[in-house]
């Protein structure tokens, strides 16, 4: 004989001390089960993976956006090195250094009327003032004599004493140009080793094998490398998922 019903025993249905322990024992353990398989689902499981670079051959692209708000272009340059010997000094290749008014304001350099160039003979060949050499046998304008200062590691005292500067009107530009801002915008490959890229004021050089940097026309005027970080990114870019 088989009898349902819905409702137990009186047998069962006897509240004691033990049976009470139990259960609040059984809905803890059910509740601490719970939330621990719950954490498990949720959590981040972090793997840990080595791979070895096989392309170390090819060449690493460097994207920079930089502004700098008190100094000028002209006082700028970009090098980069690396452990391997590598070196860029003053890269100007896939690197554009756009000349900005005080206000943030782009300078249209098309606008930009140079007053007062005589027409010199194409074949002269103008003095180096002392810092001649086989790469550098004539210095036709200002910056062919710095650039024969820098190779020689001398530093050029005074603008005003050199004709070739005088005549390009040098000293007068760069009191002009000191209230400029400067953005620099472009690219630059380096090699994939432990290395270094910078941007400093001052015209760079090597100088018994070290890294130098040309600040003597910098003098006149406090440096101030107050700058913002525009852009910068290490590879090709990944679209977003």
């Amino acid at each position: 004989k088989a009898v349902v019903s819905t409702q137990s025993t009186g047998d069962f249905r006897i509240k004691t001390c033990g049976g009470a322990t139990i259960t609040i024992f059984s809905t803890i353990i059910m509740i601490s089960l719970f939330v621990a398989e719950l954490n498990f689902f949720l959590g981040v499981s972090m793997k840990e993976k080595l791979l070895m670079d096989t392309t170390r051959s090819d060449l690493l692209e460097i994207y920079i956006d930089v502004t700098f708000q008190h100094l000028p272009c002209e006082y700028l340059s970009i090098d980069s090195m690396d452990v391997s010997g590598g070196q860029q000094v003053d890269v100007d290749h896939d690197i554009k250094k756009r000349r900005l008014k005080p206000d943030g304001t782009p300078i249209d350099e098309e606008k930009v009327v140079v007053l007062g160039t005589a027409v010199l003979d194409p074949t002269r060949c103008e003095s180096c003032y002392g810092s001649e050499s086989e790469e550098h046998k004539c210095c036709n304008s200002c910056d062919d004599v710095r650039n024969a200062y820098r190779a020689k590691g001398w530093g050029l005292e005074s603008l005003g004493a050199i004709e070739q500067c005088k005549r390009e009107g040098i000293a007068q530009r760069i009191t002009d140009i000191k209230d400029e801002q400067c953005n620099i915008l472009g690219g630059l490959s380096v090699s994939k080793v432990s290395g270094n890229f910078h941007i400093s004021p001052g015209k760079s050089f090597q100088q018994n094998h070290a890294h130098v940097h040309d600040l003597k026309f910098l003098n006149k005027f406090p440096l101030n490398l107050t700058h913002t970080v525009n852009h910068l990114a290490f590879g090709e870019s990944v679209p977003a998922s």
